[in-house]
């Protein structure tokens, strides 16, 4: 079984006010997770699971900064220069359920959530599982399942 590590330095920050979880394998594609992560870096907790929710129930889209090429615009999205998004429920959905593990982490070792505010969020690619479907006249096409690992750390800030 792979010893898995986090990306983050904690040098910078007080060992006592930092909580930390991670989703390894998850079968979400790495763009969307990518996205997401950069969106929710910098929120507090509530915030950041506020706006999961709206994204979950496609009442709020994810303004998409780096794979942007033919995508629609949305108009929740105009305070963007950019305003090119989507609804990635699924991965909204998985990053969630990280956030989750994140916080009851940090109820375990005793921070406030109320103070506690997304520092590091990030998401790495994965393996991806091959798969072919077979085709007519002895062809097959690729069927592939992208993995992604994601990453989430939260500090007490004080008040």
């Amino acid at each position: 079984m792979p010893n898995w590590g986090y990306s983050f330095i904690e040098q910078k920050y007080d060992a006592d006010r930092i909580a930390k979880a991670s989703g390894r394998d998850l079968r979400i594609k790495p763009k969307d997770c990518r996205e997401i992560c950069a969106v929710i870096k910098g929120m507090k907790v509530e915030q950041a699971k506020t706006y999961l929710e709206k994204v979950i129930q496609m009442n709020q889209s994810v303004p998409y900064r780096r794979h942007k090429k033919k995508q629609a615009h949305k108009k929740d999205l105009k305070q963007f220069k950019w305003y090119a998004g989507r609804y990635p429920q699924k991965a909204a959905a998985r990053i969630f359920e990280v956030l989750s593990a994140v916080e009851s982490n940090a109820e375990y070792k005793g921070l406030d959530i109320e103070l506690c505010r997304i520092i590091h969020a990030a998401t790495h690619r994965g393996r991806i599982i091959k798969r072919y479907i077979q085709r007519a006249h002895g062809r097959s096409s690729a069927k592939y399942r992208h993995l992604s690992h994601v990453e989430i750390v939260i500090y007490e800030v004080p008040s």
